[in-house]
């Protein structure tokens, strides 16, 4: 009697390494954008619950850049831009601008009372405070104040969205992890 029994090592070595190689790359890179786009909605959150804006302007200026897997290595890049393209500091104008008979009043921080700004207008059609700088009708200036990008970058906003995304981030890459695991097992059974 004998007994014959072939076996296809190399394939099955072959797949353990497109496995290895493709399930890894593919969910850490997935796993990272995740991370970071939940970090962006955390970071529009504890913007807006310390600072007067709207979340539109806070989305505007918050961009995630995805996470690539090109070369075998998981390119991770997040960035935080300023709404402007020259990088200028918003106008008071969003932060709940009034005007009143003495000047404008704003609300800056969320927390804070409004600020009386003596003398200062809205103008441009409602989108700009402005300011004299003298006795007379001309000269006058924008009032700007910080951007998003600032904002974010106090220590006690930055600190809790870091902290809250790396204790994320173990939780969604094995998440993503079984999503590729199961889609090659999928492949493999067709």
């Amino acid at each position: 009697m004998k007994i014959s029994i072939e076996t296809n090592f190399p394939e099955v070595q072959r797949r353990l390494a497109q496995l290895q190689d493709g399930v890894a790359r593919q969910a850490a890179a997935r796993a990272v954008t995740r991370t970071l786009e939940q970090g962006r909605t955390a970071m529009s959150r504890e913007i807006r619950g310390e600072f007067n804006l709207s979340a539109t302007k806070v989305n505007q200026a918050l961009r995630v850049n995805r996470a690539s897997t090109r070369g075998g290595l998981a390119g991770i890049t997040g960035s935080l831009e300023s709404p402007s393209k020259r990088g200028r500091s918003l106008n008071l104008i969003n932060f709940a601008a009034r005007q009143t008979r003495q000047g404008v009043t704003v609300k800056v921080s969320r927390k804070g009372p409004r600020k009386l700004i003596r003398g200062a207008f809205i103008a441009n059609g409602g989108r700009t405070v402005f300011i004299r700088t003298g006795k007379m009708r001309l000269p006058i200036k924008a009032l700007q104040t910080i951007d998003v990008a600032q904002m974010f970058n106090t220590r006690r906003l930055n600190g809790r969205v870091t902290k809250g995304m790396l204790a994320k981030f173990p939780e969604i890459f094995a998440r993503e992890s079984k999503f590729y695991i199961d889609r090659f097992n999928s492949r493999a059974a067709q």
